[in-house]
């Protein structure tokens, strides 16, 4: 998996560096700390093309609140949107890149 740092995020969007950070704090996109400057990294698949313009899936806000309603912490839900899930037979992530929202918030729902 690819990590962006919150500037390469930024620029793959092609906003602020400022306006990312407003979407974590705000809940839209989700980030961990990594790397030997600990700063903050996300998923590089949380960004999809669309019309030829980059952007967070549209997806991933609903499914972050279903999962922190969960109680899930940030790094809990990075892991498990990153890791293999039997029942959806890909990750979480790559379920939702592919347009498989219910079944990832089912599966989701199925971990209380």
């Amino acid at each position: 998996m690819s990590w962006l740092a919150v500037p390469d995020f930024a620029d793959a969007l092609g906003v602020t560096a400022s306006d990312v950070r407003d979407m974590i704090r705000t809940g839209g996109v989700v980030a961990v700390r990594r790397g030997e400057n600990n700063a903050w990294y996300l998923p590089a698949d949380f960004i999809e093309e669309s019309d030829g313009r980059a952007r967070v899936l549209p997806t991933l806000p609903g499914t972050l609140t279903l999962l922190r309603d969960m109680a899930f912490s940030d790094g809990e839900i990075v892991a498990w949107l990153t890791a293999f899930n039997e029942e959806l037979g890909a990750s979480p992530l790559a379920a939702l890149r592919e347009g498989r929202r219910a079944p990832v918030r089912r599966a989701a729902q199925t971990l209380l």
